[in-house]
C-alpha cells in the first residue's frame, strides 16, 4: 500500500473537514482533545548469578520503551496519531523495534450512515479467525492495518465494513511489498432489529460472514531443501472466509465462528500446500448465583500472515482465540499456553457459584466458588500417501480428520478458586491448580528435548482493610514438579494507602533446582504513586526468565536484573 495513496485519502478527508471547520466561528471552539502516553525505562545491572554479563546486555544498561498518543476530535471528525521511542527496547523485545518515529496515524469520519478511516486503524471481523489487528503494548505486538477503512450502516441492525492496507512491522516502510495487501469485507445481520416483528422476542440472533484476501507478489520462491534448491509455486493471492452466529435465549448464549483457508504456503507451516479450517464455538449459561461456560476449538493449519517468511508473532492476520485460562499469579502463569497453529484441537469448561450472604455455604459474608478445565491436544496428521511425510516441504502436507485429536496432550489445566470474606476487613483468595505443559510442543523444541511438566500450585492471598484507606495484603503461593527447575515458592506483602500509594516486596525461591548453582531468589522491591491519571512505579529487583502471553500470543521473557521506572498518563 503507497503512503501516497493513504495520503490521498487523508486529504479527501480533510477536504470533508473543511465546510465544518466554515461554520464554527472558532476552530477549536467544540473540538476535544485526548491522549496518553507511557514510558518504561530499565537500567540494568549484571548478575552472575542469572548469568548476565556485559556481553548480554552489549553495552547498553539503560534502555527505554516509550509513546505518546494524541487524539482531536471535532464534530464528527476524529483525528490521531501515535508517537513511539524504543532507544533501545526492553531486553525481552524484539532489537528490529530500535528507533523512533510516528508509525500511527489517521483521519476519520463517521455518521450514522457510514464511518470512513484512513491512514492506520484496528479492526476485527467476527472473533477474529480471518481477521483481526490490534495492540498488545506488553507484548510488544502490533499488526496495524494502513489503508482505508470504510463501515456502512445502511439499515438498523445491518452493517457492512471493507478494509484495505499493508500492516505493520516494526518500522518497514509501509511500502515494502515483501508484505502483502490485505483486503476485506465482512457483514453483520442483527435479524431482531432488521424485522420489526421480532424486536421483542426473547430469542434473539445475529448472523455474520467475512472474505479476507491477502495478495503478495512473487508467483514463485527458492527454498533450499536438502542440499539444494527447490523451486516453489506460490499463490500471491490466499483468501480466508467464513461465517458465524450468535444465538440468544433467555439464560443462554450460543456462539460460532467457523474459518476456511485456501492453502497457504510458508516458513511456519514448512510450505505445504494444504487448506486451513478454524471452529471456535463458547455456549454459555448465565443467571444469579450460577455461571456455566462452555468453550472448544479445532485448529488446522491456520497460520495467517501477510508476509509468507515471517515465523514470529508479527503480520498476523487472523487471531485464533486461546480457550485456557490466563492465569494473574505469578507461579500459576510460569507455564502459560501458546496457541498452535499447525494443529490443535481443545475443550475449556467453567463453572461459577456464588452462595449468598446468611445462606447455608454462604455463612454471614458469602461465597463465590469458580472452577475451570482446559485441555488442549494435536491434531492427528496422516500421510497423503505412502512416499510422503507428514508436513514434507512441497506437498500437500498430511490429511486430517473434523475433530480429530492425537494422544500427544499439549496443556492441561485443571483449577479450583475460593473467595471468601471473613468479616468486614479481610477477605481470601484459595485456588489450588494441576496442571500439564508440554514444553516441546508449546515452546517449539524438538521433540524429547524437555519433554512435559506436570506441576501442582496453591495460592493463598489474603487481604486486609486495616482502615477505608489501608489495606495490607499477604499472598503465599508454592509450585511442586518433578521436571524441569523443580519446586518454587513465592510470596508477596503489598501495602496500599489509597488513594494514592502502594509498596510492595515479592520474592520467588527456586528451592527445587536440581542445580544447586540455580537455586536463586527472584526478588522484587515495588513502589507507586498516583495523582489523577498519572502514575508512577519503580521497582528494583531480579526477573526470572520465562514466558509471558495474553490471549494465547506470546513473548519469551528473559532473566534481568535492574532497576525499572514506568510513567503512565492521560488527558
Amino acid at each position: 500500500m503507497n503512503t501516497r495513496i493513504c495520503y490521498f485519502l487523508g486529504s479527501i478527508l480533510l477536504l470533508f473537514l473543511i465546510p465544518e471547520i466554515a461554520k464554527s466561528q472558532d476552530f477549536l471552539k467544540g473540538s476535544e482533545v485526548h491522549g496518553s502516553m507511557q514510558a518504561d525505562a530499565s537500567y540494568y545491572l549484571t548478575d552472575p548469578g542469572t548469568g548476565i554479563t556485559d556481553s548480554t546486555l552489549d553495552g547498553k544498561l539503560i534502555r527505554m520503551n516509550a509513546f505518546t498518543e494524541v487524539n482531536y476530535s471535532l464534530g464528527n471528525f476524529t483525528a490521531g496519531m501515535r508517537f513511539e521511542a524504543y532507544l533501545p527496547p526492553l531486553i525481552g523485545y524484539d532489537a528490529q523495534y530500535n528507533g523512533l518515529g510516528v508509525p500511527y496515524w489517521y483521519v476519520n469520519y463517521k455518521n450514522d450512515f457510514i464511518d470512513i478511516t484512513a491512514g492506520n486503524f484496528y479492526e476485527q471481523f467476527g472473533y477474529g479467525m480471518m481477521l483481526r489487528t490490534y495492540q498488545e503494548w506488553t507484548l510488544g505486538y502490533d499488526n496495524s492495518l494502513r489503508g482505508i477503512r470504510v463501515k456502512v450502516m445502511p439499515v438498523k441492525g445491518i452493517t457492512f465494513k471493507g478494509v484495505y492496507g499493508v500492516q505493520r512491522n516494526y518500522w518497514e516502510p509501509f511500502e515494502d511489498y515483501n508484505r502483502g495487501i490485505v483486503k476485506g469485507f465482512d457483514a453483520d445481520f442483527f435479524l431482531n432489529d432488521i424485522f420489526t416483528s421480532l424486536n421483542d422476542a426473547k430469542v434473539k440472533l445475529t448472523l455474520g460472514g467475512s472474505f479476507v484476501s491477502d495478495y503478495q507478489q512473487g508467483s514463485t520462491k527458492d527454498i533450499p531443501y536438502n542440499g539444494q534448491i527447490l523451486e516453489l509455486k506460490m499463490p500471491e493471492n490466499v483468501s480466508n472466509y467464513g461465517g458465524r452466529f450468535n444465538l440468544n435465549i433467555g439464560d443462554f448464549n450460543w456462539f460460532t465462528e467457523y474459518a476456511h483457508k485456501i492453502n497457504d504456503p510458508s516458513a511456519r507451516n514448512n510450505y505445504i500446500y494444504k487448506n486451513g479450517d478454524g471452529l471456535f464455538t463458547n455456549l454459555s449459561f448465565s443467571k444469579p448465583g450460577l455461571g456455566i461456560s462452555l468453550m472448544s476449538k479445532w485448529i488446522d493449519n491456520m497460520s495467517y500472515k501477510s508476509d509468507r517468511s515471517v515465523t514470529n508473532n508479527m503480520v498476523n492476520i487472523n487471531y485464533l482465540p486461546s480457550i485456557t485460562k490466563e492465569h494473574t499469579y505469578a507461579l500459576a502463569s510460569m507455564y502459560p499456553y501458546s496457541t498452535q497453529p499447525d494443529g490443535e484441537v481443545g475443550i475449556s469448561g467453567t463453572v461459577t457459584l456464588h452462595f449468598r450472604k446468611n445462606s447455608a455455604l454462604g455463612g454471614k459474608t458469602g461465597l463465590s466458588v469458580a472452577a475451570n478445565f482446559s485441555q488442549v491436544n494435536g491434531i492427528k496428521k496422516t500421510p497423503v500417501n505412502d512416499t510422503t511425510m507428514v508436513g514434507q516441504i512441497g506437498t500437500a502436507g498430511y490429511t486430517s480428520t473434523f475433530y480429530g485429536a492425537d494422544n500427544i496432550v499439549n496443556y492441561q489445566d485443571a483449577n479450583l478458586e475460593v473467595t471468601k470474606k471473613f468479616g468486614k476487613k479481610w477477605k481470601g483468595i484459595f485456588t489450588y491448580l494441576y496442571q500439564t505443559y508440554n514444553k516441546d510442543v508449546v515452546e517449539g523444541h524438538a521433540a524429547g528435548d524437555y519433554g512435559t511438566v506436570y506441576s501442582q500450585i496453591g495460592i493463598a492471598d489474603v487481604a486486609w482493610n486495616i482502615t477505608k484507606k489501608h489495606t495490607l495484603r499477604w499472598e503465599l503461593q508454592g509450585l511442586w514438579t518433578k521436571q524441569d527447575k523443580g519446586n518454587w515458592v513465592a510470596g508477596v506483602i503489598e501495602l496500599t494507602i489509597s488513594p494514592a500509594w502502594f509498596i510492595s516486596v515479592m520474592d520467588q525461591y527456586n528451592y527445587g533446582n536440581s542445580m544447586s548453582s540455580e537455586r536463586l531468589n527472584y526478588y522484587t522491591l515495588s513502589a507507586g504513586y498516583t495523582n489523577h491519571t498519572t502514575r508512577i512505579a519503580l521497582s528494583y529487583g531480579r526477573q526470572r526468565e520465562g514466558i509471558i502471553c495474553v490471549g494465547g500470543v506470546c513473548r519469551f521473557v528473559p532473566a534481568t536484573n535492574g532497576l525499572t521506572l514506568t510513567v503512565t498518563s492521560s488527558f
